[in-house]
């Protein structure tokens, strides 16, 4: 029996396609493509017989059979299908505008290890929702199949040759046309997954991508998961930075919608440094904007964006949830101009909040040559954000939603008889406590200044505990507290 709601993640499906526990078997596989096309019918209003989807993956070892299963079952009802190959899960969000499409999929897990497969599902309006996903899984499990006398014919279409020409497109027209990364060292981690043309980009405008690594597609992923936050991924590129004596790194995940970097000085930019950093260029062209951030961020951020003249709102962790914020706020006539993640997912306004981390790498590099035209390098403005020394992510994993909010809710009154311990309540998710409170006196109570918030995973039946400390050994002193 299979239970269709674990298939749920966020604003994605995934679960197991390879081995004994795969879940995404031939028969869900079908009845997911078929719901997706009945979703489009009902919520866009274009009969099945009209509509056009777009279908891409990644490098995944299970992408060609999910391919060929999902592609076949639009075909069966009606649907025109036009097969992207190989494709870039932004390119994918793209489709509907750049082939006129009336939906489009990409087949990925994102970051997850090989033996997962998923899809993300996009439609002119942007990417579902997750609300959107319960639906179309609900649609899924009562395996209803409209009939079709028409097959809808297959065409092959190279969509990436079209976003590959925007991006380079983008560097030319804000740097120039004449080998505008001449002179510049970039190195390139694509992770065996689908971001090895941009490279192809960079070489293309003069700059030595000499020491880029794994831009090949390869499924097994043997050198380390695609996943930019991992610590053994961050050390891969950070070595082919020094090693290269490049100006910069950058390392994909596997569907190319996050990135992270590392600068001259082989300094990683990620999580709140990434956040800072860009925020600060959105803020220099965009004076009092507002940026969308996740929940996982410290005050030093807050108060980075703030010295920069701009306003952070946290939201709950989520790219969609992050990106939806942005567009509501600009709606409501609060200008925003940039919504990002710790985990490297960045929207921008100017690309009409598309989840896009060939983007992100894009706008750093345009930043970085625009500097080094003043004399100036990345590692410099990277060194002006001061964040906290020591943070750590640990992950409890529980049976029940029930049980999730019954642990939250012990948490909560128990951590608040911790002393020096209280409450902030200035997060959109979980429980999070401060751990320097300090007296009118300036006295603080506790030997450690830091913080901690508890949240339910978007993805999982488990509680993610972020712990932040701006003192070394801070981090273990506020979990020695919380374990008792």
């Amino acid at each position: 029996m299979i239970d269709w709601y674990k298939l749920v993640s966020g604003s994605d499906i995934r679960g197991v396609a390879i081995g004994e526990d795969a879940i995404l078997t031939n028969d869900v596989v079908k009845s997911i493509s078929i719901a997706f096309a009945l979703f489009i019918e009902k919520t866009r209003g274009i009969n099945i017989s009209d509509q056009i989807i777009a279908v891409g993956h990644d490098s995944r070892l299970s992408g060609p059979r999910l391919k060929d299963v999902f592609i076949n079952a639009l075909s069966s009802i009606g649907v025109q299908v036009y097969y992207c190959g190989l494709c870039s899960t932004p390119a994918m969000s793209m489709a509907s505008n750049i082939l006129s499409c009336s939906a489009a999929v990409e087949i990925t897990a994102s970051h997850h290890p090989k033996e997962f497969n998923g899809f993300k599902f996009f439609t002119s309006k942007g990417g579902l929702k997750s609300s959107d996903i319960v639906d179309i899984v609900e649609t899924a499990r009562t395996s209803f199949f409209p009939k079709s006398n028409i097959k809808g014919k297959v065409r092959n279409v190279d969509l990436m040759k079209k976003y590959k020409d925007s991006l380079k497109n983008m560097i030319v027209h804000n740097l120039g046309k004449n080998s505008p990364l001449s002179g510049t060292h970039i190195v390139v981690d694509a992770s065996n997954g689908a971001g090895g043309f941009f490279v192809d980009i960079l070489k293309k405008l003069g700059a030595d991508t000499s020491g880029s690594s794994l831009l090949d597609p390869d499924g097994n992923f043997p050198s380390h998961v695609p996943n930019p936050e991992n610590q053994k991924s961050i050390e891969f590129i950070k070595k082919l930075t020094l090693d290269n004596n490049a100006d910069l790194g950058i390392i994909f995940d596997a569907d190319v919608d996050r990135c992270f970097f590392i600068d001259d000085k082989g300094i990683p930019i990620v999580k709140s440094q990434l956040v800072a950093l860009v925020s600060k260029f959105v803020l220099r062209d965009h004076p009092k904007s507002v940026i969308v951030t996740d929940s996982v961020t410290s005050d030093h951020l807050k108060k980075f964006i703030e010295n920069n003249g701009g306003k952070q709102y946290r939201e709950r962790r989520g790219y969609q949830n992050v990106i939806g914020t942005a567009k509501d706020l600009n709606y409501e006539s609060k200008q925003c101009f940039l919504a990002i993640e710790t985990s490297g997912h960045a929207a921008f306004e100017e690309n009409d909040f598309k989840d896009d981390g060939a983007y992100l790498a894009v706008k750093m590099i345009i930043e970085m040559m625009n500097l080094k035209k003043q004399g100036k390098k990345l590692s410099e403005e990277v060194a002006k954000f001061k964040d906290s020394k020591e943070s750590k992510e640990i992950r409890i994993y529980k049976e029940s939603k029930e049980e999730i909010e019954e642990y939250l809710d012990n948490m909560k009154e128990k951590c608040s008889n911790i002393e020096g311990c209280s409450e902030d309540y200035d997060t959109p998710e979980g429980i999070r406590f401060n751990f320097n409170i300090c007296d009118r006196n300036g006295w603080c109570f506790s030997e450690y200044r830091g913080w901690c918030l508890f949240r339910q995973s978007a993805h999982d039946l488990s509680i993610v505990l972020n712990v932040e400390s701006d003192d070394d050994g801070g981090v273990e002193k506020i979990l020695q507290n919380i374990q008792q």
